[in-house]
């Protein structure tokens, strides 16, 4: 079984702990079907969040999602000038017997503008 990470993020309309629960809980969501995992096989999650999402942590959605037993990390993400505002991000460590390349990466919402190279 090998060690594999993904990426995804998502963007929300205002820094509202609802809005932030419910794209959080939608990216990891997301992640996970499109990868087709289940719980058991993450390793571990690391959130980040622009410095303007101060509303609530990313990875209390994870943990409503059921991921009681996962370790989880929040942080701020660097601000840059002219990036992308409200921006939340994940970093997932999972294990897969999928190669590299068959792993998917999920932007979501404005988020998407990130990353246009990959497929959605």
């Amino acid at each position: 079984m090998a060690v594999r990470a993904l990426r995804g993020a998502t963007q929300v309309d205002a820094d509202e702990r609802e809005q932030i629960l419910d794209r959080s809980a939608e990216l990891v969501s997301a992640v996970l079907e499109r990868n087709e995992l289940v719980a058991a096989d993450i390793i571990s999650i690391w959130f980040t969040a622009t410095p303007d999402l101060t509303a609530e942590f990313p990875a209390y959605a994870a943990r409503l999602l059921g991921l009681t037993d996962v370790p989880l990390m929040c942080a701020t993400e660097m601000s840059v000038p002219g990036a992308l505002p409200r921006v939340l991000r994940l970093l997932a460590h999972v294990e897969t017997p999928k190669a590299r390349s068959e792993m998917r990466h999920v932007y979501l919402h404005g988020a998407r503008a990130l990353r246009t190279d990959l497929p959605q």
